[in-house]
């Protein structure tokens, strides 16, 4: 199977992968959750080709996770890049994989640590059961099929 098909797949895990799954995005949604909103505060703080950055928040501002809005600077109009409703649901994604990354590939500790702007307490992610309230993990899930399933 090609990369190009995983957008085409009755995957629920396959369509954002195909959105989602390079290192150069999911860097670039982090650095959209940190603050960074210009195209040339991006690339400086990335260190990222201008053609592969502009390819990069092309695809996210067309899939609806970004949404370009223009501003004025000394010389002309620009674009300034927003997360939408849509890319502010990807943060407990990027999360997970931080906090995967913090236990397994973090040798020396976590290089950033994330805390409750109220509190000052660290967030966690869980996977609980809507029924009963169970924390649920690989070895307690089961796929089943699901309305979206089409089987020829």
């Amino acid at each position: 199977m090609r990369a190009s098909d995983l957008a085409e797949e009755r995957c629920s895990i396959a369509r954002p992968a195909s959105l989602l799954g390079d290192r150069w995005t999911l860097v670039i949604l982090r650095q959209a959750f940190n603050g960074i909103k210009r195209f040339e505060d991006f690339q400086a703080t990335l260190d990222i080709s201008r053609s592969l950055l502009s390819e990069r928040l092309g695809r996210l501002v067309d899939a609806g996770v970004l949404r370009r809005e223009p501003y004025k600077d000394a010389v002309r109009t620009r674009d300034r890049y927003r997360l939408t409703e849509m890319g502010l649901d990807l943060y407990p994604v990027l999360m997970a994989l931080r906090e995967w990354g913090d236990r397994y590939m973090a040798e020396d500790g976590p290089p950033i640590e994330i805390r409750h702007r109220g509190c000052g307490g660290e967030p966690t992610l869980e996977l609980r059961c809507s029924e009963c309230g169970e924390e649920v993990g690989a070895r307690d899930a089961e796929a089943v099929p699901g309305p979206g399933l089409k089987v020829a």
